[in-house]
């Protein structure tokens, strides 16, 4: 008969083999678009213009219009999803109106990147009339952060001790001084890894973009008028590998796959590191 001591051995192994290849998976997947992309990414390429038939251009615009449309939708997404995760964490009851906010977040989640990206265009580019612009691909973008932002927001504000609340509840504090200063800075580590999570989402995304901020960039660098077209780094290296002309469209694919990577791992330590201090820092003070 197989001793418990054995089964627990052999589930352990699994486990870490589970983990190795999971590991090993996504080492050699990086490995291998930073082995074909690191060579292209020279000064030039990262803040040069873009050419349309010769070879030799650079992805600066592009570049920049990935920021700038991140910031701007989670500028957008921010405020709404936390306001929206406190209210179903501490306000909302357990009626019709609470559970139609969480199946129409839930149904949001599931709807696929492209037809947001139709809807966008119906909405912002036609009927609004800001055309293909960063305005446009930014409020659509603001659709797909929503549902994640909500559901991490809500349940980290959860996960924060009942007692913290009556404790601050018991000192005379009214219910949103509570959540203002007890709640929300508990609850923050898990808010900063839910937008860091969906801001590398976002820095991607393509369906979305294509038909919203469009295939264009403007000749201007950098350019801050919201009005102007806003391709990205991802919806260019669909374009340059779909109808570009460019004879050197595979290196700009490769370059601007590094260039997303190293971007993404850059911007998730930029906000991983804070969360993790505050984390600790919130943890020892509980002693």
């Amino acid at each position: 008969m197989v001793s418990s001591r054995s089964v627990d051995k052999a589930a352990t192994v699994l486990m870490w083999l589970a983990g190795i290849v999971i590991l090993g998976i996504l080492v050699i997947f990086l490995g291998y678009i930073l082995y074909k992309g690191l060579p292209v990414l020279t000064f030039k390429f990262i803040t040069g213009m873009p050419s349309d038939i010769y070879a030799g251009g650079g992805v600066g615009p592009q570049l920049f219009n990935s920021f700038y449309i991140l910031v701007l939708s989670m500028l957008f997404s921010i405020p709404v999803a936390i306001g929206a995760g406190i209210y179903l964490a501490e306000y909302a009851g357990n009626d019709r109106l609470t559970d139609m906010i969480r199946l129409s977040t839930e149904s949001l989640a599931t709807v696929p990147s492209i037809v947001l990206g139709l809807f966008g265009m119906i909405i912002f580019v036609n009927m609004l009339g800001v055309g293909f612009s960063i305005i446009g691909g930014s409020l659509t973008l603001m659709l797909l952060n929503l549902p994640v932002l909500v559901r991490v927001t809500e349940e980290s504000v959860r996960t924060v001790p009942a007692y913290y609340r009556e404790a601050s509840l018991a000192l005379g504090a009214t219910k949103w001084q509570t959540i203002w200063r007890v709640i929300l800075p508990n609850a923050l580590p898990g808010i900063i890894t839910g937008i860091t999570l969906t801001a590398g989402r976002a820095l991607g995304e393509t369906a979305i973009l294509i038909f919203t901020a469009g295939t264009t960039v403007s000749r201007n660098l950098p350019d801050f008028d919201i009005l102007a077209a806003g391709e990205t780094l991802a919806v260019h290296m669909w374009y340059v590998m779909a109808v570009g002309l460019v004879p050197d469209r595979i290196e700009i694919a490769n370059g601007i796959g590094a260039l997303l990577i190293i971007t993404i791992l850059i911007f998730n330590l930029m906000f991983t590191l804070p969360s993790k201090y505050i984390q600790r820092k919130l943890a020892g003070s509980d002693h």
